[in-house]
């Protein structure tokens, strides 16, 4: 998967009956990519919208890892239609076992207060930074075989990390980081919906690795488990995918085998697009002697 029409692909789910059929494509991990199985169920939700409400809200848990080889099947349940909201429930089976369940809440629009969180730090650029498939081809002889092989994979979006770190420095650092990223190639006029979709999908990326970054010290890329466990996301304004945007992201604990992220998704200008909070395990792996 490299371009935006095999991601938009991807998220088109086939109608049945009274449900739809999902495909996956890896990422890079053995399962199926977390950010799929978001995006994917939306697009369920999103095709059973018929008042022009977007989406202002999702709340998801992981419950079991998805098959790469099984089409995924998602049941939508109509749960309400209000006189300014509508809200959605889908859930995800293979072989007849839930392994996702997702709540979406969607939004007539209305006037109200505004105002929004500021980025409260200089940022680098992405047109100054490296991405991760130059980062691959420039350090993959430097970096743990896993690493190197997960920023190798092909994808339709480009990342650019605003900081690097030095995984042979062996140094602890605060669980803070900063990811620009653009869907590559040309890009075609994209609904609100849509939009959405594609956002949600690219949220499950690097999110989780923040609860890592105060642990260098102790971790070993070749040896660490990191699945996500629940996803929650609110979104705030329309954007536009094509120019680059920005995913400010923090760890504001870890403890128990499990980590918590909080990120913000800003445009160029500064100007908060959504927000996303993360739950996932994060443990290192014992191997039996």
């Amino acid at each position: 998967m490299n371009t935006v029409k095999d991601l938009l692909d991807i998220l088109l789910l086939e109608k049945k009956d009274d449900f739809f059929i999902g495909k996956s494509e890896t990422v890079g991990s053995l399962n199926v990519f977390g950010g799929q199985v978001l995006a994917q169920s939306l697009n369920a939700a999103y095709r059973t919208i018929h008042n022009n409400r977007t989406l202002h809200s999702l709340h998801s848990y992981f419950l079991e890892p998805g098959n790469l080889n099984i089409p995924i099947k998602y049941i939508v349940d109509e749960t309400r239609d209000g006189g300014s909201f509508s809200t959605r429930r889908v859930t995800a089976t293979q072989n007849n076992k839930t392994i996702f369940i997702l709540a979406a809440s969607f939004h007539k629009k209305e006037f109200g207060y505004e105002h929004y969180k500021k980025l409260d730090r200089k940022i680098v650029f992405p047109e100054e930074l490296t991405s991760w498939s130059q980062l691959a081809d420039k350090f993959g002889d430097f970096m743990p075989f896993k690493l190197k092989s997960f920023l190798s994979v092909e994808r339709p979006v480009e990342f650019k990390p605003t900081f690097i770190p030095n995984l042979s420095s062996n140094e602890d650092l605060p669980p803070k980081m900063d990811v620009w990223f653009k869907l590559k190639g040309n890009i075609p006029d994209l609904s609100i919906e849509i939009k959405h979709q594609i956002l949600t999908y690219i949220s499950d990326y690097s999110v989780l690795w923040s609860s890592i970054l105060p642990h260098m010290k102790k971790v070993s890329f070749s040896d660490i488990q990191m699945a996500s466990l629940d996803h929650a996301m609110w979104f705030y304004r329309d954007f536009d995918f094509t120019d680059w945007l920005l995913y400010t992201i923090e760890s504001p604990n870890s403890g128990n085998a499990r980590g918590v992220a909080q990120g913000h998704i800003y445009n160029r200008a500064g100007v908060l697009i959504a927000s996303v909070v993360q739950e996932g395990l994060v443990r290192p792996v014992i191997r039996k002697k």
